[in-house]
């Protein structure tokens, strides 16, 4: 670590504010943040969570980004937020955070290859977990995460990756419109070749997060430490599959067949490398993935197809370097029933912004499908006011108030807040963390079978 990024972890350590004596029932520890997805976690003062975080970490530039993201929500001039960072910076961070447990609820957001045990050591302590995905990469990791889930069963606590898609609305809306039969009629069951659900999400390396460049960390590009493609960003689209699809259903290891699975790699040059990294070389255990022409070769693009009680399912995920200009991150989404398909798109056409199409078969009695629309319309307007159809001609727009249209960033409150309101409640639906291990279960099988396809 150098001079400069040590005096800010050492600033951080000596901060303090004030608070009354009176703790709220959530305190957070932060443990080896790597990724800015554990920052998101505190973009906004989340009701009953204490404003003292713990952080555990090694020393290094993991570390000191986190320290100037969160710096940047406590020192923004609208609606900063004012979070008190206890720094515990170490080699033994680990074994110290166990320790200690000044908290009681667990935040991972970092290196794919030592979450899983993370996580398995924090419920052996007591820890609630709240993890960004994937918490496995790998079948080892897998078996691992499955005692982790046994047990915090054993113990009574919460172990939950973030699901930040579920509150995208236009998905939200998807899952609405599925729910009224009269409308959407029966899911398909599609076949290999032409699956009744698809969902592809285009990501890129060089982005904006909270207006600023993204800054990665040089092993987010090695699948052994990030997890390949076929293994991340699935985890989201296998998740709105199962909680779409299978409404409050237990989803279980013998319901999926998987199908088919592919796994390519994405180009990086060098430069590329240099502009979101800020590191002037490549690290050593990425030079075995960097060919003679000097272009890294990262798998971080994946595709599966498998089918969950028969109704067959695509899940796509591609990676690029940097989105075309007026672009960014795009989601496609389509789930095919007997009197309709519900598609979100997000292409030129849309402004490069989801939106959600109803689109009627053919061979639906037209006048009494458009009566039965339009009064689950007004049944999901009373439930999310504001909220209507525009009719295309021969299709619908579901069109949505700005209002709803929070972003990926806020999300993750509003995941934390979910959290927390299992943990008052005292526990999930009965379905969630079944399906929690689904989910998992299916996106190894696609590892698995990619591994043997390439």
């Amino acid at each position: 670590m150098t001079m400069a990024k040590l005096s800010l972890a050492a600033a951080y350590a000596g901060f303090s504010i004030s608070h009354a004596e009176t703790q709220p029932p959530f305190r957070l520890i932060t443990l080896d943040p790597g990724h800015f997805h554990a920052a998101l976690v505190q973009k906004n003062m989340v009701p009953g969570v204490s404003p003292v975080v713990h952080i555990y970490a090694p020393e290094g530039p993991d570390l000191d980004l986190h320290l100037e993201r969160v710096r940047g929500f406590n020192e923004r001039a609208d609606n900063p937020t004012n979070w008190d960072l206890k720094i515990h910076a170490g080699p033994d961070f680990l074994q110290r955070m166990i320790a200690e447990k000044p908290g009681n609820v667990v935040v991972l957001a970092g290196n794919n290859r030592d979450k899983t045990r993370y996580i398995l050591e924090s419920v052996k302590a007591g820890l609630h977990v709240l993890a960004d995905k994937p918490m496995a990469i790998d079948p080892e990791g897998f078996r691992m995460l499955q005692e982790a889930c046994r047990i915090a069963a054993e113990k009574d606590l919460l172990l939950l990756d973030i699901m930040t898609e579920r509150f995208e609305i236009t998905t939200m809306m998807q899952r609405e419109f599925s729910l009224h039969p009269e409308v959407f009629g029966v899911l398909d069951k599609g076949t290999p070749d032409d699956p009744a659900v698809t969902k592809e999400s285009v990501h890129h390396f060089s982005k904006l997060v909270n207006n600023l460049p993204l800054q990665r960390p040089p092993w987010f590009f090695d699948p052994a430490q990030e997890g390949e493609g076929i293994v991340d960003v699935t985890t989201h689209l296998v998740d709105l599959v199962l909680w779409e699809c299978f409404p409050g259903e237990i989803i279980k290891d013998s319901d999926v067949r998987m199908i088919s699975a592919k796994s390519w790699d994405t180009e990086i040059t060098k430069e590329q490398f240099q502009k979101v990294t800020k590191l002037d070389e490549w690290p050593d255990y990425l030079r075995p993935m960097v060919g003679d022409d000097g272009v890294l070769r990262t798998p971080a693009n994946g595709a599966f197809t498998c089918a969950v009680r028969g109704v067959h399912a695509k899940i796509s995920v591609l990676w690029n370097y940097e989105a075309p200009a007026g672009t960014g991150d795009t989601h496609d989404s389509l789930m095919r029933g007997s009197k309709c398909s519900l598609h979100i798109r997000q292409g030129k056409e849309q402004g490069y912004k989801p939106v959600l199409y109803i689109e009627p078969r053919a061979d639906v009695e037209t006048a009494s499908w458009k009566a039965a629309l339009d009064k689950a319309a007004a049944a999901i307007a009373a439930k999310y006011p504001g909220v209507t159809l525009k009719d295309l001609g021969g299709r619908f727009e579901v069109v949505i108030p700005d209002s709803y249209k929070v972003g990926h960033e806020a999300h993750f409150a509003q995941v934390a807040e979910r959290f927390l309101g299992f943990l008052e409640k005292g526990g999930t639906p009965e379905w969630e963390v079944p399906n929690t291990l689904a989910r998992y279960h299916i996106i190894m099988q696609a590892y698995q079978m990619s591994r043997k396809a390439n």
